[in-house]
């Protein structure tokens, strides 16, 4: 995901990808005006789909 803010104007372009990818996340979040507890509800889903995925 690019956006103005993205590596190149931040800094990160020596960050992690999964440094990036929070990065990316927490603007998408903030810039829909998501509720932190709904947020963080959403992501819990993510993650248990995520490992799930990965131990199949």
């Amino acid at each position: 995901m690019t956006q103005p803010h993205s590596a190149h104007s931040t800094g990160l372009e020596n960050a992690s990808d999964d440094v990036k990818l929070a990065v990316d996340l927490i603007y998408l979040l903030e810039s829909h005006n998501i509720d932190p507890d709904t947020a963080l509800s959403a992501l819990e889903i993510v993650k248990r789909d995520l490992l799930t995925k990965k131990n199949d």
